[in-house]
């Protein structure tokens, strides 16, 4: 009989996903949609250390976006993304962290597309 253990699900998760992702986003929903994969995620309510010294207070998300992620079990994975965003309550001035989850030009993940350039140097 096999012994119960726990499994680390965000570990397992983080296998499939853009490498750090679940460090600064948590999935709020998953959906099998027959054809595709469907992930939502929000960013933590943790304020980027660059911007700690400001009085800011999280403000909610700026327009959802939905980029396309590595294909998984032969299925397109779409990420739905809410980036937070924080106001300083000083200022009124609004700010959010640095991300480049879109490569130029394109929807998909920079990760993605780091991969796609790298397969067609080799193709």
């Amino acid at each position: 009989m096999r012994s119960q253990h726990d499994i680390d699900y965000k570990a397992v998760l983080s296998l499939f996903l853009p490498k750090g992702l679940l460090e600064y986003f948590e999935i709020i929903d998953f959906s099998d949609m027959g054809s595709y994969y469907l992930i939502s995620l929000e960013e933590n309510n943790e304020i980027p250390e660059s911007l700690r010294h400001l009085n800011l207070q999280s403000k909610g998300f700026y327009p959802e976006i939905t980029i396309t992620d590595f294909p998984a079990r032969d299925r397109t994975v779409y990420l739905k993304i809410r980036r937070r965003r924080w106001e300083d309550k000083n200022t009124g001035k609004t700010y959010h962290r640095d991300w480049n989850l879109v490569a130029s030009g394109t929807r998909i993940t920079a990760e993605f597309g780091s991969f796609l350039k790298e397969l067609l140097k080799h193709s």
